[in-house]
């Protein structure tokens, strides 16, 4: 059925389709028989919180969605009618902004594939604040034995703010978000931020982490705050990552971003050159992710928790992933391709 659905969804501008799907799962949901009816189909049985955990979280599945789906903590309600263990929200910045223009966001079906150039578009950090508030006091007056969507907080810098300010804008993102999300991650690796990956490098990164760190241990309760990087990273970039986490005892990574790779793509070369520049993710960057992920475990003898995102559609792509050393995995891209029963499905193939 889904499929059916899904081409005739493909025809209309991907990031129109997006708010139209999402928006039309809202309208469901704000029915209690609609939401009902939503997670009997598509939410899994929990499987046992003890097996699934990074940084002392136990979601109820080990199931996520990752960074750049729900910028504006928007759709929880609906998201964790589908079934997800935990939801990333964001990336979120200090000051609302437009991102780049459209269209910004494109299918490669041939590849099952997505490129996109979003650029932080979002509400801001203030008003995403807001709608967290209220979803957490909704968590909290409902019944205490259903199992809680754990939700993080991916957070950047600001177009216009430069380099060298980029820690004040993290901040500022960290200090706001603090008492609402269940983590943090930290984005220093999309490609569609002018200049953004060169706060990889070993300093910048241990400027922006040390000063969170500071701040997180100065909070009644500390948040667990990881790093999102990007598959593009040399070894050397890599081995410098993997140094630092040891170093200041990060909570975890979460591995990986988008690439700006191309190589082996079957999509033909002029499209591609008519879409132009973006991040690319889906099924090409899948054996990318699992390397790196299996790369960082054995590096760091397993001491830094991973959450593994690329190329995940079906529940064999998820045990590579935590056979190579991920403790929890992240769907974006498999999730438009697969549909809504894709936490499902994968749940069913862990157990």
């Amino acid at each position: 059925m889904y499929n059916l659905i899904r081409r005739f969804l493909f025809l209309f501008p991907t990031e129109g389709v997006h708010y139209f799907t999402m928006n039309s799962l809202k309208l469901l949901c704000s029915l209690g028989i609609g939401r009902s009816l939503l997670a009997a189909a598509f939410s899994p049985k929990p499987m046992g919180k003890s097996k699934w955990s990074v940084a002392g979280l136990h979601p109820k599945n080990p199931v996520g969605l990752g960074a750049g789906f729900d910028k504006n903590a928007r759709y929880l309600r609906e998201l964790e009618a589908l079934g997800f263990g935990f939801v990333e929200i964001g990336t979120v910045t200090p000051l609302p902004q437009a991102g780049n223009d459209k269209p910004r966001l494109f299918r490669l079906p041939e590849d099952q594939a997505l490129i996109n150039r979003m650029g932080f578009n979002n509400d801001g950090v203030k008003r995403v604040a807001e709608r967290l508030k209220k979803w957490k006091q909704h968590v909290e007056n409902r019944s205490a034995d259903k199992p809680k969507l754990i939700i993080g907080g991916n957070i950047g810098k600001n177009k216009v703010t430069p380099n060298e300010e980029a820690w004040k804008d993290y901040d500022s993102c960290f200090r706001e978000l603090h008492p609402y999300v269940d983590y943090f991650v930290v984005n220093v690796s999309s490609p569609n931020t002018p200049g953004l990956r060169e706060l990889q490098e070993k300093e910048s990164l241990g400027k922006i982490l040390r000063h969170l760190q500071m701040i997180n241990n100065g909070k009644a309760v500390a948040k667990p705050i990881l790093l999102k990087i990007a598959p593009d990273l040399t070894i050397d970039q890599v081995d410098d990552v993997i140094d630092l986490a040891l170093e200041i005892k990060l909570d975890g990574l979460v591995c990986s971003n988008t690439t700006i790779n191309r190589a082996g793509l079957k999509t033909p070369a002029d499209q591609l050159e008519a879409i132009g520049p973006g991040g690319l993710s889906g099924k090409p960057v899948r054996q990318r992710a699992t390397d790196l992920v299996a790369y960082i475990s054995q590096k760091a003898g397993g001491q830094i928790p991973i959450i593994a995102s690329g190329g995940i559609f079906t529940g064999d792509d998820a045990k590579e992933k935590l056979n190579a050393g991920a403790a929890l995995v992240q769907v974006w891209t498999g999730f438009i391709y697969e549909g809504p029963a894709i936490v499902k499905r994968i749940c069913n193939t862990l157990k």
